[in-house]
C-alpha cells in the first residue's frame, strides 16, 4: 500500500526528486562497472499489471492473448538492451493488512455494481475511469511471464520487503513498480512503472537522497517518517492528534498546499529535529495515542529494514529477515516433505494457493466482474466451493483418521461482510479405489499413478466417469469441458445457449491470433455475458487449484485463459447464440468444426444427464438483464461455522419444459428447426 499520498506530493512539491532516467544506459554504465554481472532489474509484478493490461477491451472476461502478447513485446524490450528482469508476486495477504483488504474488497464491491449499471443502461463497456481489472489477472501473468522464461518469484510475505531485499542483495540497476514504500526502504534506485516509455525504455526514477534533502532529512528518518505518517503498521486514526501538533507548529503555512502535503511538511518538520535514537522513538511512542500496544513504532520502523541493516531507533541491532519459520506455518500439514515441496513449488510459481493451505489453512479470493442483480447465478466463490472442499480434502488427507482440521476462506460474494473467515469442513471426492494419499500423487512414478492423478482431478469436479472420453481430448479442450461440465451441474440456470456460445468459443479460439481477436467489434456487451465470463476465468483458477493438488496431471499451460477463453469472442457467442444463428454462423462457416462442437456438446450433456440435470433451451434474444431485484442473502454461509453449498444437481428439474416432450426434442439442438434436421447429436 505504500504512504498514503507520498508518490503524488514528491511530483509536485520535490520535482527534483523526480529524476528521467534512460534505463538503457544505466545498463551500460552497470555492464562498465560490473563486468560479470549482468544488470537486472526487479518488477513488483502486481503494481505492474495495469500498466500490461491495455487491450481495449477488459469488461467481458479478459482478451487474454492480446495480454500475452503485450507481456512478451514488454520482455523484448528489455532484452533488447541486455537488461535481465525478476518478477515479484505478492503470495499472501498479511494479516496486518486483512483489515486493509476487506476494506478494498468492499469498497470495489461498489465500484462493480457501478459498473453493471452502466452495461445494462449502455449496453456497452464504461470509460477507463471506472476500469477493474479482469478476474484472476494476477495469477495467470505470474503463469504467463512463467512461459515466457522468466524469473518468476511468489513472495511468503508482503511482497514490497522481498522486492526491496532482492534488489539490495543483488545490487540491481532498479525496482520498478508503483508504491511509494520503495522511496522508504534504504535499497536499490526506484523506478515508476506509470511513468515508463518501453519504445525508449526511459522513465522517472525517484530518488530518496533529494527527497531528503527536501524534506531535511536523512535516509535513516525515512521509516519513521512514514510510520508517523500512517502505513501497513501504524494506522492513521491513531495519528491524527499528532498530526494536529505538527500543523500547529510547522512553519510551512502556505494556504496553496491541501491538507495532506501540509501534513506531509509539518511531519518532516517535527522529526528532523528529533535525535535518532531509541529513547526518542520510546518518548515518541508515550506520546501517541498507540492504544495497548505501544510497539507499533517499533515494530513500524522495524518492518522497512532489510536484511543486515540497522537502525538507531532501535536498541538492539536488528537483521530483519523476516524470516518465514516452518514450526509457526505449518497449520494442517504434518508431512514435512510434502510442506518443502509446496513451498519451494509456490515460491517459483508453479503451484496455485496449495502451500497457503498447508501452510495457514487459508484460501483468500479476491473480487470479480459478478452482478449482484443477476439473481440466477450465484457468486462464482459459491459455484466453485464443492470442488475446492474436494480438493481440501485431497491435501489434507481427510477420511484417513482423525479430525480433519477446517479451511478459512476470505472470499468475496454478493453478502458476505468479510467480517471473519469461513470454515469450511473438506469433503472427499468420489475416486474409483479411494483416494490416493499425497505422496502417491505428488512422488511416485508410472502409468498407474498418471492414471489415479486423472481420475483424482476429474473427482473434484464430479467427472470421474467421464475419463475415456477426456483423455481423448486435446489437453486444453479436457480441462475446458471439465469446467464446463462442471458450471452446467452446478448452475441450473445455465442452458443450451449457454452451452452452445461456450463451445463455440473454444473451437473457434483455436487457431486466431491475437490480432485478429483485437480486430473484433462487438456492436453491444451483454452484462449476463460478463458476469459468465468471469466465472469461467474464476473456474480455471479452481482448475490450477486442483491440478497442483492432484500432482500436476495436466500441464498448467494447458489451463491458462489464453488456451480456450477470449472474453469479446465469448460475447459475440452468447449473443449469437441466443439470437437464435445458425450453426454455420456460430461456428464462422467452418464446416470442420461441426462435428467436434456435437461431440463435446453430447458429451457435456450426457454428464448432467447422468445427474439428473436436464439442460434445457432458453433463448433470450436481445433481452438484456435490467432488474435491480437483490440477491437474495443466505446467513449460513457466514453465521455458521460449517458452510456448504449444495449443488443444484441434486434437485431434478420439474420446469414445463422438462415435462412438455416437444420441448424435449430441443433439448440438445440449438434450438432452430433446421439446424435440428441438420446436425443430429449422436443417441446415448
Amino acid at each position: 500500500m505504500g504512504v498514503k499520498g507520498l508518490q503524488g506530493f514528491v511530483a509536485r512539491v520535490c520535482p527534483d526528486a523526480c529524476r528521467t532516467v534512460d534505463l538503457k544506459e544505466m545498463a551500460e554504465k552497470h555492464r562498465v562497472d560490473h563486468p560479470d554481472v549482468p544488470p537486472v532489474i526487479v518488477v513488483d509484478a502486481m503494481s505492474c499489471v495495469r500498466y500490461w493490461y491495455t487491450p481495449e477491451s477488459w469488461v467481458c472476461g479478459g482478451q487474454w492473448r492480446e495480454y500475452l502478447a503485450n507481456l512478451e513485446d514488454f520482455i523484448k524490450a528489455f532484452m533488447a538492451a541486455g537488461i535481465q528482469l525478476v518478477f515479484y508476486f505478492d503470495g499472501v495477504v498479511e494479516a496486518k493488512k486483512r483489515d486493509q483488504w476487506v476494506k478494498r474488497r468492499l469498497e470495489n464491491n461498489k465500484e462493480i455494481a457501478r459498473i453493471f449499471r452502466f452495461i445494462k443502461t449502455h449496453r456497452r463497456q464504461p470509460g477507463t475511469e471506472m476500469f477493474f481489472i479482469p478476474s484472476a489477472l494476477p495469477t495467470f501473468t505470474r503463469f504467463a511471464l512463467k512461459s515466457l522464461g522468466q524469473k518468476t518469484v511468489c513472495t511468503l510475505q508482503e511482497a514490497d520487503f522481498e522486492v526491496a531485499a532482492y534488489g539490495l542483495q543483488h545490487n540491481c540497476i532498479g525496482i520498478l513498480g508503483q508504491d511509494s514504500d520503495y522511496l522508504i526502504y534504504n535499497t536499490c534506485p526506484y523506478f515508476s512503472i506509470e511513468k515508463l516509455h518501453l519504445d525508449r525504455l526511459v522513465t522517472v526514477m525517484y530518488s530518496r537522497e533529494d527527497l531528503c534533502s527536501a524534506l531535511g532529512l536523512s535516509l535513516t528518518h525515512l521509516p519513521l517518517f512514514a510510520c508517523l505518517l500512517g502505513n501497513d503498521v501504524v494506522p492513521e486514526r491513531l495519528l491524527e492528534g499528532f498530526w494536529h501538533k505538527c500543523l500547529v507548529t510547522s512553519p510551512h503555512k502556505n494556504s496553496s498546499y491541501n491538507r495532506r502535503t501540509s501534513i506531509l511538511l509539518a511531519v518532516a518538520s517535527y522529526i528532523s529535529k528529533v535525535p535518532c535514537s531509541y529513547s526518542s522513538l520510546k518518548h515518541l511512542e508515550e506520546m501517541l495515542p498507540l492504544g495497548s500496544d505501544k510497539t507499533l513504532l517499533h515494530r513500524g520502523v522495524e518492518s522497512y529494514l532489510l536484511p543486515g541493516q540497522q537502525s538507531p531507533w532501535i536498541r538492539l541491532s536488528v537483521t530483519n529477515c523476516q524470516s518465514f519459520s516452518l514450526q509457526q506455518q505449518t497449520a494442517v500439514c504434518q508431512d514435512m516433505e510434502i510442506f518443502q515441496v509446496a513451498k519451494e513449488q509456490h515460491i517459483r510459481s508453479e503451484n496455485y494457493s496449495i502451500f497457503n493451505i498447508l501452510s495457514k489453512g487459508e484460501v483468500v479470493c479476491s473480487n470479480s466482474l459478478e452482478d449482484e442483480c443477476d439473481t440466477e447465478i450465484p457468486g462464482q466463490a459459491l459455484i466453485y466451493r464443492p470442488a475446492r472442499q474436494h480438493i481440501y480434502s485431497v491435501l489434507l488427507e481427510s477420511g484417513k483418521g482423525g479430525a480433519c482440521p477446517l479451511v478459512k476462506e476470505w472470499v468475496v460474494y454478493f453478502g458476505n461482510p468479510l467480517q471473519q473467515a469461513e470454515l469450511i469442513e473438506p469433503v472427499q471426492p468420489s475416486v474409483p479405489g479411494g483416494t490416493p494419499n499425497l505422496k502417491t500423487l505428488w512422488f511416485a512414478k508410472g502409468s498407474e499413478v498418471e492414471k489415479q492423478r486423472y481420475s483424482t482431478f476429474l473427482a473434484c469436479f464430479h467427472l470421474q466417469d467421464g475419463m475415456e472420453e477426456l483423455q481423448a481430448l486435446e489437453a486444453p479442450v479436457a480441462a475446458f469441458c471439465c469446467l464446463l461440465s462442471y458450471l452446467m451441474m452446478q448452475v441450473s440456470s445455465l442452458s443450451l445457449e449457454d452451452l452452445n456460445a461456450f463451445v463455440a468459443l473454444v473451437l473457434c479460439l483455436k487457431g486466431k491470433s491475437a490480432a485478429q481477436l483485437a480486430g473484433l467489434q462487438l456492436a453491444e456487451v451483454d452484462s449476463r455475458a460478463v458476469q459468465l465470463g468471469a466465472v469461467f476465468v474464476r473456474g480455471l483458477t479452481t482448475l490450477l487449484m486442483a491440478n497442483s493438488a492432484c500432482g500436476f496431471p495436466f500441464r498448467m499451460d494447458d489451463l491458462m485463459p489464453w488456451e480456450v477463453f477470449d472474453g469479446k469472442l465469448f460475447q459475440e457467442k452468447y449473443q449469437q447464440s441466443h439470437r437464435g444463428c445458425s450453426l454455420e454462423e456460430l461456428l464462422e462457416g467452418n464446416e470442420s468444426l461441426y462435428t467436434p462442437f456435437q461431440n463435446l456438446k453430447s458429451f457435456i450433456c450426457k454428464v448432467c444427464m447422468a445427474k439428473k440435470r436436464a439442460i434445457q433451451s432458453r433463448p433470450r434474444g436481445n433481452g438484456f438483464i435490467t432488474g435491480t431485484q437483490q440477491r437474495e442473502f443466505i446467513p449460513s454461509f457466514q453465521q455458521t461455522h460449517r458452510s456448504y453449498f449444495v449443488p443444484p444437481y441434486h434437485k431434478q428439474m420439474r420446469g414445463s419444459l422438462w415435462r412438455n416432450p416437444q420441448a424435449q426434442g430441443r433439448e440438445h439442438g440449438l434450438g432452430h428447426p433446421d439446424q435440428r434436421r441438420r446436425f443430429h447429436p449422436p443417441p446415448w
